[in-house]
C-alpha cells in the first residue's frame, strides 16, 4: 500500500501566533501546512510565513492559498489553487519550478485539473462538515471516481475523524486535508497522531 500523507489547513480563525505555534508543535508529524487565510493581505500573509519560519517550520512544508505571488517571493513548498484562483496551467507555465495543487469538487474538475498540470488535488468535502452544513457531502464512492480516473495524488477534505480514515485509505487516496480536526484540538499534537495512527494501520 503506498504511504499515507496528511495536510493541515488553516481555519481562517486563529491568530497568528497562535497557528505559528500549533504549527510549529505538529509540523514534525505532518507532510504540509496550508496557509489558508482569505481576510489576510499579502503582507500580512508574508509576516504569517516569517513567523512560521522563526518557530522552526520548515518552508519546504508550507503551502499557500491563492497568492501565488506571496507563494514565490518566499520560496514555499507550493501554491493551492481554487475555482477563483488564477488557472493552474498559467500558473504551471510562468512558475515551473512552483509545486501547485488545485481544490476540486467534481471528476470533471480533477480530471481538467490534471490536464491543465496541477501536481496534485484536493477533493471534498467527503463527510458531513460543520464549515459547509447546507451541502450534501460527495461521498466514498464519488471519490473512488476520482482516484481511478487521474494519476496525480488526490487529498481527501471535509468531515474526516479518525474513526473514518480507513474509508478513505480503502478509497485509494494519497491522503486527507484535516482543518478543526487539529488545530482547533485541545491537543493538537495529540489529535494529529489520532489520525497518523489510523493512517498507518
Amino acid at each position: 500500500m503506498k504511504p499515507t500523507k496528511i495536510h493541515i489547513i488553516s481555519t481562517g480563525k486563529q491568530e497568528a501566533d497562535v497557528f505559528s505555534k500549533i504549527a510549529a508543535s505538529i509540523h514534525p508529524y505532518v507532510d504540509a501546512i496550508h496557509i489558508r487565510e482569505k481576510s489576510m493581505t499579502a503582507k500580512q500573509i508574508y509576516e504569517l510565513v516569517g513567523l512560521l519560519q522563526k518557530h522552526h517550520v520548515p518552508l519546504s512544508k508550507l503551502v499557500i492559498n491563492d497568492r501565488i505571488d506571496v507563494a514565490y517571493a518566499t520560496k514555499v513548498g507550493g501554491v493551492q489553487l481554487g475555482y477563483r484562483s488564477m488557472p493552474v496551467e498559467v500558473v504551471k507555465q510562468t512558475f515551473p519550478g512552483l509545486r501547485i495543487g488545485c481544490s476540486v469538487h467534481s471528476l470533471k474538475q480533477a480530471k481538467q485539473a490534471e490536464v491543465n498540470g496541477a501536481d496534485y488535488l484536493i477533493y471534498g468535502h467527503i463527510f458531513p462538515t460543520n464549515s459547509k452544513p447546507n451541502l450534501t457531502p460527495r461521498g466514498i464512492e464519488q471519490l473512488k471516481q476520482v482516484n481511478q480516473h487521474v494519476q496525480i495524488p488526490v487529498f481527501a477534505i471535509g468531515g474526516i475523524k479518525p474513526s473514518n480514515v480507513h474509508q478513505i485509505i480503502e478509497a485509494g487516496t494519497s491522503g486527507i486535508a484535516v482543518m478543526s480536526g487539529v488545530l482547533e484540538a485541545a491537543n493538537p499534537v495529540q489529535a494529529v497522531n489520532a489520525y497518523v495512527e489510523k493512517m498507518s494501520i
